[in-house]
């Protein structure tokens, strides 16, 4: 088993686990986060009703635009998670259960959680 394989299994052990824990409702839905090598994406789910509120990722349009502003991936982060909370503001969401999806609390992830709270999100 190389190393990649087994980076990813662990990563999906440590995502089953969180889920087994965390819902998403209608009064307080899931704030899911997902960051790959290059792009970080997150989306508000109510896993009652099984439907993605919002969304938010590097790869939009108007953040793309904006891209050659941010100075690393972790300031790219944080706009993203600046960007889901408002858009969830929008919505009438106003808290959310935080889903790191089998990520560590570090970096990137964090700055995700971090601009949401910036932004006015309660978790």
């Amino acid at each position: 088993m190389g190393t990649t394989n087994s980076k990813r299994v662990a990563r999906f052990k440590r995502k089953v686990r969180i889920r087994q824990r965390i819902r998403g409702t209608a009064d307080k839905p899931r704030l899911s986060v997902f960051r790959s090598a290059k792009h970080i994406s997150a989306q508000v789910i109510d896993d009652i009703a099984g439907k993605t509120l919002v969304a938010a990722s590097s790869l939009e349009k108007e953040v793309r635009g904006q891209q050659p502003s941010f100075e690393n991936k972790t300031a790219l982060a944080t706009f993203i998670g600046k960007l889901i909370a408002e858009r969830a503001q929008e919505k009438g969401v106003r808290q959310v259960v935080f889903d790191r999806n089998g990520f560590l609390y570090h970096g990137r992830v964090k700055a995700v959680s971090e601009g949401a709270r910036e932004a006015g999100l309660k978790f």
